[in-house]
């Protein structure tokens, strides 16, 4: 069998070597706790500081503004509901989103609900992108918190992230953007684009699985999730995951350093990809196509088939893709992101999601567009037989 290809880049991606050997001394000589008081600790405390401040840099933030978390979604959990719990006796009683956001920001959204807000959420253009012209609908003077994605981890489409979030502050409420999949792809500046919080994941850049890390601006009350000790301000207490942190920061730096570059290699590929797809197989849907999309994320339904079998089709072959969220492929529903946008049933339950990143090479991605039509016809073929009998 030819050589495996992942294209699963936006479910996670491999640790990079460089961020291996910055985090291995933390596991071996390194391994004191940064709370301590003595010299293993305060060396811990002393790069977990120097940690903070390369990921503040990368983001255009100050290191106090940045809490390190186990991933986007406790990120996303501190950012919502750490928002809300704070404001909710202030009047602020409504919390906004988008029906195309990440389960971990739905699921937030809905305790939220669950413990008194009121769940609002923006309109959706057909081509995912949220409708800037009906926002001021759902964010009014009452909006605790309204969270936009930055970049769909689906169909990888780009929101107007400054407009929305300027929109947020001329009513006095708080603005998060989950940028889980648009750090290293989209330049992030906290100085420049008026976001009140920012979550982002580590294993997405190259860094472990399991750190990830929330921007809070200076000067917000942000309600805790945990309790029982005093790491990171209080804001996320418990012993703090000193490898791990330093990993993030590592890929951030390298994230951020190449990220024009890896743009550019990445748009091409996903390109290439997608335009071998649709000249094999022309009635193949392309979602969000002709929206802002960042460079890595081709999502495509074929007629006929369904996502479960591509997927098995597409494995037995090497070829590692998803339906969606990796947070949802074990799950035969239909993708909540394309039924938002108001994609049938039938394209929704089929649709496939390729991710190009560190791994993929243009035979790679040749060789699926090649072999993509022999298995949609075999599916087709199994789909056809079955509602037959």
């Amino acid at each position: 069998m030819p050589e495996p290809i992942y294209l699963d880049h936006a479910a996670t991606t491999p640790v990079r070597e460089e961020v291996l050997e910055a985090m291995v001394p933390f596991y071996g000589p390194r391994f004191g706790n940064p709370s301590s008081m003595h010299r293993w600790g305060r060396d811990a405390r002393t790069a977990l500081d120097e940690a903070r401040e390369r990921v503040a840099h990368c983001l255009g933030a100050r290191p106090d503004e940045i809490c390190f978390t186990s991933g986007g979604t406790e990120a996303d959990n501190i950012a919502i509901l750490g928002a809300w719990r704070a404001l909710k006796g202030k009047g602020r009683r409504a919390v906004v989103s988008t029906a195309i956001e990440h389960k971990a920001v739905l699921g937030a959204v809905h305790q939220a609900a669950n413990e008194g807000a009121e769940e609002r959420f923006a309109a959706m253009r057909d081509n995912g992108v949220v409708d800037v012209s009906l926002f001021p609908d759902v964010v009014r003077d009452d909006t605790a918190i309204a969270s936009v994605m930055w970049v769909n981890n689906e169909i990888g489409t780009i929101q107007p992230i400054d407009e929305l979030a300027r929109h947020a502050k001329s009513v006095g409420a708080l603005f998060h953007t989950d940028a889980v999949q648009a750090f290293g792809k989209i330049a992030i500046d906290a100085s420049t684009v008026p976001f009140d919080v920012l979550t982002i994941s580590g294993h997405k850049v190259g860094a472990p699985k399991g750190v990830g890390a929330v921007f809070i601006r200076r000067g917000l009350v942000i309600e805790p999730l945990f309790h029982g000790g005093t790491q990171d301000r209080g804001r996320r207490p418990g012993t703090d995951n000193v490898a791990a942190v330093i990993g993030l920061a590592r890929a951030a730096e390298l994230a951020v350093a190449e990220r024009e570059e890896d743009w550019a290699r990445l748009e091409k590929l996903r390109d290439r990809l997608q335009a071998g797809i649709l000249a094999r197989v022309p009635e193949a849907v392309v979602h969000g196509l002709g929206a802002p999309r960042a460079p890595h994320i081709v999502n495509v339904s074929v007629p006929g088939t369904d996502s479960e079998s591509m997927l098995m089709a597409l494995d037995l072959r090497g070829i590692g893709c998803s339906a969606g969220s990796a947070c949802q492929s074990g799950s035969v529903s239909p993708s909540h992101v394309l039924s938002a946008i108001g994609v049938s049933t039938d394209l929704a339950s089929a649709a496939i999601r390729m991710s190009v990143g560190v791994l993929t090479t243009e035979a790679g991605v040749d060789r699926v567009a090649e072999i993509f039509p022999a298995l949609v016809a075999k599916v087709r073929g199994a789909n056809a037989a079955a509602a037959a009998d």
